[in-house]
């Protein structure tokens, strides 16, 4: 990989990572439409920690109060709405967690399956379609029920699949839950937390027995900061976007890039 392809690759896994398209779909049939490389374990890892470090840095100030309150919840018995969404969000975590446990081989092996992951691409924007039809009545994040964010969770672990969006499939989640648009989009960059600290934690562990990073760094470096900007930017944008516009331009992105990625599969 030379360093405008790690740029490139970078910035792609910070903006669709919280973007509704999928971040897993694009680095699956990118390089394999453009013709590059798989991106290696070790800069698999980085970027995600590129984007963890992305949505802690928007996120910082609500995220040290919600840890703060769910901590004293429980050294202290303090009930806040703080602290119950410090636990929401853990509840949120499980199912992927379970999912990644039980079924990490079955979700590994559809990574090599540009088919498959373009079949998903159109499942995430018939999710996305699905939310903007959906009638209930919309609630604010404050009025989310523990029920509400073990739905939002199993969208989550769905969205394992590559080609199905995180953000995508837990907004969407959000919205069938009653949620704003606003309000789901904020439930689901808090909910990636745990996620993306998990996958980069399970990476670096692969990454231990890969070796050969070192002669890597610059590369790595580049990739790192790709998907802090870009992550960065694309958790803002979105947050302006679905205050005033509706999801269908993504749905109908996902569609267009998966009927590519089954045309040259």
């Amino acid at each position: 990989m030379d360093p405008f392809q790690a740029i490139a690759m970078g910035v792609l896994q910070g903006a669709t990572e919280f973007l509704p398209i999928s971040s897993s779909g694009h680095l699956v049939l990118i390089p394999h439409l453009l013709g590059w490389p798989i991106p290696s374990v070790t800069f698999d890892a980085l970027v995600h920690w590129g984007t963890l470090a992305a949505v802690v840095a928007f996120f910082r100030k609500e995220l040290k109060s919600i840890a703060k309150a769910w901590l004293r919840s429980i050294t202290a018995g303090e009930r806040t709405y703080t602290a119950y969404l410090g636990w929401l969000i853990l509840l949120g975590t499980i199912p992927a967690v379970m999912a990644g446990l039980l079924l990490e081989d079955f979700f590994e092996g559809l990574f090599s399956s540009p088919r498959s992951v373009s079949v998903a691409l159109m499942v995430t924007a018939l999710l996305l379609v699905v939310a903007e039809l959906s009638i209930k009545p919309r609630k604010r994040l404050e009025r989310l029920s523990w029920t509400d964010a073990l739905l939002i969770g199993l969208f989550q672990a769905l969205a394992i699949t590559p080609g199905i969006s995180r953000s995508g499939s837990t907004i969407a989640a959000g919205v069938f839950a009653g949620l704003d648009r606003e309000g789901a989009a904020r439930f689901s960059f808090l909910l990636s937390v745990p996620v993306i600290l998990g996958a980069g934690f399970k990476e670096l562990l692969d990454i231990s027995f890969a070796g050969g990073w070192k002669s890597q760094w610059f590369i790595l470096f580049l990739g790192f900061v790709g998907a802090l900007v870009s992550g960065y930017a694309s958790i803002a944008f979105l947050i302006s976007f679905v205050r005033r516009r509706r999801f269908y331009v993504f749905a109908f992105y996902c569609l267009a890039l998966g009927f590519l990625g089954l045309l040259y599969s």
